[in-house]
């Protein structure tokens, strides 16, 4: 899996103003990440808006992301959900050619027991042809998974990995002290990816590269005072992303480069003019 490690882009899906999918854009978006050093793209994450695009539009744009990648970079695609049946059969009905992996989130919603986490995600590592990465995201999904059932869910001959989004460093300090000497242990959190990296991360799957990939292989690839250097240059643009969900400041970042619209899908709203101030005052010169 170390084609897996350093950075991967979690892609933005770019929109036209009329909301169906900008596949010129997406383009335009894959040979700036490729070509700016980033290691593997993450296709229709959260990132991504998956959780407003019909199963058609993803087809179409995983097929896209294919045919604009070229065989670039590894590809891990976002497949998760909180009814673990859908989550399977969403699996079956999905062609896996050129995809590495899959990325699923962890159980939202529903605020399921860790019993019952390790249960959902067993049942799609047994399916899934290719390896899975865990997706931990408490600040969406309302429930963490544990460091323990992280380190049960490891020992799965097809659970390669877990994205922590927790924020709570002390829990990925338990995961990478006791985790399978393959497992990969990605950040969440793009400021955080130095810290993950001292502990023994392997990487991050990052919004923010979509923006600035060069910055993100400094961080990444680069030694400790690199890391470091290149994750300060984020200090000021980060919290803008987020300010109004992801990736509504991503979104109008990438429009300010000329690299995409800043449309995004219902209940999501372009941002405000606030915010869009704040972010042409912050972008990275």
């Amino acid at each position: 899996m170390n084609r897996l490690k350093g950075t991967g882009v979690a892609l933005i899906t770019p929109f036209h103003e009329d909301l169906t999918v900008d596949f010129e854009g997406l383009k335009k978006v894959i040979d700036h990440v490729a070509e700016g050093g980033a290691d593997y793209l993450v296709v229709l994450g959260t990132t991504g808006e998956s959780a407003t695009m019909s199963k058609a539009e993803k087809k179409t744009v995983l097929e896209a992301a294919l045919k604009y990648n070229k065989g670039r970079l590894p590809i891990v695609y976002g497949i998760g959900g909180n009814n673990t049946q859908a989550v399977l059969e969403e699996i079956s009905d999905t062609d896996f050619s050129g995809i590495d992996a899959i990325l699923s989130v962890s159980p939202y919603y529903n605020k399921p027991s860790q019993a019952g986490i390790i249960a959902h995600y067993t049942a799609v590592a047994d399916t899934s042809p290719v390896p899975v990465i865990l997706y931990n995201v408490p600040g969406r999904t309302m429930s963490n998974v544990s460091y323990q059932t992280t380190l049960t869910l490891a020992k799965h001959a097809n659970i390669i990995g877990m994205k922590e989004a927790s924020g709570d460093l002390s829990q990925c300090m338990r995961i990478a002290a006791k985790m399978p000497e393959d497992f990969l242990l990605i950040s969440g959190d793009d400021i955080l990816t130095p810290s993950m990296k001292a502990i023994g991360g392997s990487g991050v799957i990052s919004v923010l590269a979509n923006a600035y990939p060069t910055i993100f292989k400094s961080i990444c690839h680069g030694n400790a005072d690199e890391s470091r250097e290149a994750a300060f240059k984020l200090l000021d643009i980060n919290p803008y992303m987020y300010e109004e969900s992801n990736p509504v400041g991503l979104k109008c970042l990438m429009n300010f480069m000329g690299l995409c619209g800043d449309a995004v899908r219902l209940p999501l709203m372009k941002a405000s003019p606030r915010l869009k101030e704040n972010i042409k005052a912050n972008m990275i010169k």
